[in-house]
């Protein structure tokens, strides 16, 4: 940089608005002595408990503080207006209601279990998460990963008890024990979901809602979007009308695919025709009406095309008798009524603990995150610890009633807020149209084709799938995001989701561990005709103080990083070792000389 450069940059920093800062130098025992700093009480063990117990001492306020936390609905009550609230909440609950059924029904699928239990799971933990869930606007029920997860636990169930849903155990007299297949189903369904309940419960009681901090976006968007790939997977084979085996573990999506190409000359036409035109008709609705912005705004409710599309196509089934004529899978009989009280999944509470970990954690991130982003729009706090409490709360109860793992879902929770939701009355509302539906038409959908449920779950995966746009801002943001996106999604393609899910959080939390080992460090220097000091290496009007380095390192000192600061202090600054073999060079460099003037004053002499 040359002279005129300097004083160009010199006069366009230098205006007549400047920052002066005076003051004494202080040593950090002279400023402790100036300033005399708050004494803190020694921390002995009397002392940490004193301050414990003092925590414990309780008033009818506090007792009424601590009730409406654990019971937020109490404070929602006080404020709630029936004339402004209300009849919004009616339109709320009503539009999600309507699609719990088909998203029940086909998230139901999703979980190797009958449809008719993604309903118990759109009806049971909703009537619970009113009564303690913090949040007004999320929509919990069926979810589509934490769905293919429960199902994965239920594989992996069967295949340790010999039985298959590919092959049911037979009896001794030749037929199918369907019966006994579908209890190991429930039980390790709900067996995982007590365990998964329990889990968030005891999480939420000693306030670990902060653990969300450890799961990054990059990390979850990775994992929901290989996950997405497992769950599009899955549904493939109704779409075609294919045989595929279920497999588990690492690769299974690879080994599914091998089967899916292999039998792909098998393919039922009928079902494949029907998949085709429920995606196509699904794909247009939602693009060209719901989501269109131009008529968006005109319409009250979204057109509930799952629900319009459920319907056709259990109509066009039961008249044109796909299941006998064409051999298109159907859902079968459902029950009418709510299930009977069961508790036979403790016995299988020991093979589901490490999955129900995974699941419990995964479902909270995912639902606390759609919570905070809902509460931050409409200007109110969740709490993450009671929202722990009402997950795991809803979990165990639902377990007793034939009801899988819980979550928020996405969708519904942004339909839900969109057409202008108050409260979670709108979880009321909804529950009260999953009893007409459980009592009195559930029966009707017996002839729904499992290829109608299937196209309304890809169509529902295209918001996961969009999360591969992330990637090229993520790189351009920070690498290690993108690594950590990219590696977690990978894992979970490759491995299963259970494994992908531990790979990123094991490669995130390595990155972490990274970052604090080598942290950023930069030599400063001064703005020209400032008190501003900026890195040298980055601004190239800076410049260094004469017989002074200023050395910078971005993070506390402590000794997994104290390697790191050494060497880049030695490096960016000044290295003690070269300064001292240089003053031995050139103290040797003087030995020698003065030798040499000896011996010539010697021969002088001489």
């Amino acid at each position: 940089m040359n002279e005129s450069e300097d004083v160009e940059i010199r006069n366009a920093l230098i205006n007549e608005e400047r920052v002066v800062v005076e003051r004494p130098v202080y040593t950090q025992l002279e400023f402790d002595k100036g300033f005399t700093s708050i004494q803190r009480p020694a921390k002995t063990p009397k002392v940490w408990a004193k301050k414990k117990v003092s925590k414990f001492e309780c008033s009818g306020k506090c007792v009424g503080k601590f009730i409406t936390q654990v019971f937020p609905f109490l404070s929602l009550l006080k404020g709630y207006s029936i004339r402004n609230d209300f009849p919004a909440d009616i339109i709320a609950g009503l539009t999600v209601g309507i699609m719990h059924i088909p998203q029940g029904m086909a998230y139901g699928q999703l979980s190797t279990l009958p449809p008719v239990y993604g309903l118990y799971v759109s009806f049971f933990p909703v009537l619970v998460y009113f009564f303690f869930g913090s949040s007004k606007h999320v929509s919990v029920g069926t979810f589509a990963v934490v769905s293919l997860m429960v199902g994965s636990v239920v594989d992996k169930g069967l295949a340790s008890k010999g039985l298959s849903l590919d092959r049911p155990a037979s009896s001794n007299n030749g037929t199918s024990d369907i019966f006994n297949l579908l209890r190991t189903q429930l039980g390790f369904a709900m067996a995982v979901t007590f365990a998964v309940g329990a889990i968030q419960l005891l999480m939420g009681m000693v306030r670990l809602g902060f653990v969300t901090v450890y799961l990054s976006d990059p990390l979850i968007s990775g994992f929901t979007t290989g996950a997405a790939c497992h769950v599009f997977t899955s549904q493939i084979k109704h779409i075609f009308g294919v045989a595929v085996n279920r497999y588990n573990g690492p690769f299974k999506l690879i080994y599914s695919y091998r089967d899916f190409f292999k039998n792909i000359p098998t393919t039922n036409f009928a079902a494949l025709i029907g998949s085709a035109i429920c995606i196509l008709v699904l794909v247009l609705v939602k693009e060209l009406i719901n989501n269109n912005p131009r008529i968006k705004p005109k319409l009250k409710m979204p057109v509930p095309i799952e629900l319009i599309v459920v319907i056709i196509g259990t109509l066009v089934s039961e008249f044109s008798r796909l299941n006998e004529v064409y051999d298109v899978n159907i859902v079968g009989d459902v029950p009418v009524g709510f299930p009977v009280p069961r508790a036979n999944q403790f016995m299988y509470l020991p093979d589901v603990i490490s999955d129900a970990i995974a699941i419990a954690i995964v479902a909270f991130v995912i639902s606390v995150s759609m919570a905070k982003i809902l509460a931050k729009r409409h200007d109110y706090d969740i709490d993450s610890n009671q929202e722990l409490v009402a997950y795991g709360v809803c979990n165990i109860f639902g377990s007793f009633f034939s009801s899988f793992c819980t979550a928020a879902s996405l969708s519904r929770s942004l339909v839900q807020e969109g057409v202008g939701g108050r409260t979670q009355v709108c979880g009321l509302i909804s529950s009260t149209l999953l009893v007409v539906v459980l009592l009195v038409i559930g029966p009707y959908f017996k002839s729904l084709p499992n290829c109608v449920l299937a196209s309304i779950i890809i169509v529902a995966l295209k918001g996961m799938f969009k999360q591969f746009l992330e990637l090229k801002r993520l790189w351009s943001i920070s690498v290690i995001d993108f690594a950590v996106w990219l590696m977690t999604f990978l894992a979970t393609v490759l491995l299963d989701v259970d494994y992908g899910l531990m790979v990123g959080v094991g490669f995130a939390l390595l990155t972490v561990i990274g970052r604090s080992q080598s942290p950023y460090t930069c030599v400063l220097g001064q703005v020209p005709g400032t008190d501003i000091y900026r890195d040298t290496s980055v601004y190239r009007a800076v410049n260094e103080l004469d017989c002074i380095k200023i050395f910078r390192i971005d993070s506390a000192l402590f000794f997994a990083n104290s390697e790191h600061f050494k060497t880049q202090i030695y490096k960016q600054t000044v290295d003690p070792k070269i300064v001292k073999k240089l003053r031995r060079k050139k103290e040797k460099l003087i030995r020698k000389i003065n030798k040499e003037e000896k011996n010539d004053d010697n021969g002088n002499v001489s």
